[in-house]
């Protein structure tokens, strides 16, 4: 399992995860707020199943994806 979520797209999902859980946690949204442990597990782990089944990379075109050079 390669990582596929990298740079300003893993901090933004650990925060936004964190985020999520610790409203749900203090009672002031819902408890769909717990849909944030998606954003947090995939930003923790570095891989998303969804970007491998819609074959995004997660790197920028324009600089050249280091994933493609490992393999």
């Amino acid at each position: 399992m390669k990582s596929n979520v990298r740079g300003i797209d893993r901090i933004l999902r650990i925060l936004i995860g964190a985020v999520l859980i610790a409203l749900t946690a203090t009672g002031t949204i819902g408890v769909w707020g717990w849909i944030g442990v998606l954003p947090l597990a995939t930003g923790l782990i570095g891989y998303c199943p969804a970007y491998s089944l819609l074959g995004f990379k997660g790197c920028c075109p324009l600089k050249g994806c280091r994933a493609s050079q490992e393999g």
